[in-house]
């Protein structure tokens, strides 16, 4: 099957975590033994007003690429977005990619991804779905 995927957990909810866990698990067994797949790990946190993004983009049991961000005076979902953005287009120029996984922590920013009203980040949002419809037509 070929697809990406966009993982939320309820971190609230105590059997929801457990399932959550269970299913990052088999998503990371299945990661291991099979190069086709991208996993792309993302986190972001504001410290004294800077935030600082952190992304991992593997393949295999091999980190391909690692960025580290800092920015000042834009918000916290506008870099996060940008992060993903440039962990999409990354992944959708590899070779023999059938599935990219993302794991972040700020659903938030996955929804302005699909949100087709105006936004200021709709810039971002523009470019992911462009690589992502892309990526799903060479997979056809």
């Amino acid at each position: 099957m070929k697809y990406f995927s966009f993982i939320s957990v309820n971190g609230k909810d105590l059997n929801a975590l457990v399932t959550h866990q269970n299913r990052l698990d088999n998503i990371y067994r299945n990661f291991l033994t099979n190069y086709d797949i991208i996993l792309i790990v993302l986190d972001a946190s504001i410290k004294n007003s800077v935030v600082t993004s952190i992304s991992y983009i593997c393949r295999g049991q091999e980190i391909i690429a690692k960025t580290i961000r800092h920015a000042m005076n834009v918000a916290f979902l506008e870099v996060e977005l940008f992060t993903i953005r440039c962990g999409i287009n990354y992944a959708t120029q590899l070779q023999d990619v059938s599935c990219i996984v993302i794991i972040t922590d700020v659903i938030p920013v996955v929804r302005k991804i699909f949100d087709l009203n105006i936004h200021p980040q709709q810039l971002h949002s523009i470019t992911i779905l462009k690589d992502l419809s892309i990526f799903q037509k060479e997979l056809k």
